[in-house]
């Protein structure tokens, strides 16, 4: 079917402009003629010279999208997401305490995700940034930043149950330590890695938060479109990657976005799936369908690959939470045989909430003397169930075990 276009012409003029042909009146002349009729007539069939006019004056339209996007492909593979998703809830109930998922998953996504941008840090560097050590890798707290940003606008979800523009405003400040608020200045534009124009977002400062306030309506008001949460899911990813209405940190702030509409929408209670993993395994593909959209309405390929990133996502996520849940189990069980006097639900909180502990971590959690707390890591790490490490003058205490199974999420115990 072929792909209608709606333009307005000043906003085909700021494109060109993002493009640095804005001068190049050959070229808005040559985009003006070949569009005039707002319509090209088969995507498919669309020369060099044509796609290199359509990536530069693409104009993004309001949501919902006004055409079929549930198919029969999309309606069997919800089917599925939503199998898998329920269970995942399920399991996570598993674990009493939400906080250990929270803390631990929370970490393994901020690693994922930002490794998509390409800032790497070692699990390692995460966990010592995590407990406030200097690791001196600006990447480590970058990671750590995007945590924390995650972690707050969780919180705000389960307290406000909404997800608004302030929010996301919000947590991209924590996430960036900046509040450059929506991009004001022209000339934002996506590259490849030829240094070709693929995409230039909308240019306008007006543009951006008018199209903002139109995604804030379709994320939170549940009148305003009735397709099913996860397909919706998919299409608030799209939206707001392809509004970019950041200078820095885009991707990053979608991908949080998307858990904290799966948690907005009660198909999770906590944030604990997390689709990073599998764009990085699928990074091209992630990219083919975000384009596709643009390049000729396929929207039924979006959805589907989130849907399948969903079904995959959540079964690993499942066999993860109960490695955890067994591994409690059994520091449980061990910790009560070899030291049944410093045994307690606080104590194994804390071995869990976070991979390395402190002394002054177990002193506070469970309400006990500096010289009590020490005498217990030092137990626990003389029975193995903890390695101990000097970093400075601080003594630290390591999870391993817990460790081992966040670095390899899919083999079951």
């Amino acid at each position: 079917m072929a792909r209608r276009f709606y333009f307005n012409w000043s906003q085909i003029v700021q494109k060109l402009f993002a493009a640095q042909t804005f001068n190049d009146w050959n070229k808005i002349e040559l985009g003006k003629n070949r569009l005039q009729k707002g319509n090209f007539a088969d995507p498919n069939n669309i020369d060099s010279q044509d796609r290199k006019v359509m990536n530069q004056i693409f104009i993004l339209s309001h949501l919902p999208p006004q055409c079929e996007i549930e198919t029969p492909k999309v309606l069997r593979q919800l089917a599925l997401s939503h199998r898998y998703l329920a269970e995942l809830k399920g399991t996570a109930k598993t674990i009493p305490n939400e906080i250990i998922l929270i803390n631990t998953l929370t970490l393994q996504e901020a690693k994922d995700s930002s490794e998509i941008e390409n800032i790497i840090t070692t699990q390692d560097e995460l966990y010592k940034e995590n407990i406030l050590i200097n690791t001196h890798n600006p990447a480590s707290k970058e990671v750590y930043n995007y945590a924390q940003g995650l972690i707050m606008g969780f919180q705000i979800v389960r307290k406000e149950k909404l997800l608004l523009n302030k929010h996301i405003l919000a947590i991209q400040e924590v996430l960036l330590q900046n509040n450059a608020g929506f991009r004001s200045q022209m000339g934002t534009k996506l590259v490849n890695n030829a240094g070709e124009i693929v995409y230039i977002p909308p240019q306008t400062k007006d543009e951006i938060l008018t199209l903002m306030t139109n995604l804030e309506k379709f994320i939170n008001d549940a009148d305003f479109s009735d397709l099913d949460p996860l397909t919706k899911m998919a299409i608030i990813h799209y939206q707001f990657e392809s509004i970019h209405p950041f200078y820095d940190g885009n991707g990053r702030t979608g991908r949080i976005i998307n858990i904290l509409y799966l948690v907005l929408q009660g198909l999770l209670d906590i944030p604990i799936l997390y689709l990073s993993r599998y764009i990085t395994q699928n990074k091209s593909q992630y990219y083919q369908v975000l384009q596709g959209v643009r390049d000729s309405n396929d929207w039924e390929a979006l959805v589907l690959y989130f849907l399948k990133g969903i079904e995959e996502t959540a079964a690993e996520t499942i066999v993860l939470i109960n490695n955890i849940r067994n591994l409690v189990q059994k520091y449980k069980e061990e910790i009560r045989q070899k030291l049944p006097k410093i045994y307690s639900q606080d104590l194994i909180n804390n071995l869990f909430k976070n991979p390395y502990t402190k002394i002054d971590f177990l002193q506070n959690d469970l309400q006990v003397s500096y010289l009590t707390a020490r005498k217990y890591l030092e137990l626990l790490a003389e029975n193995g169930f903890l390695d101990k490490i000097q970093i400075g003058k601080s003594n630290f205490y390591i999870n391993q075990p817990l460790i081992n199974i966040l670095m390899d999420q899919t083999k079951p115990l």
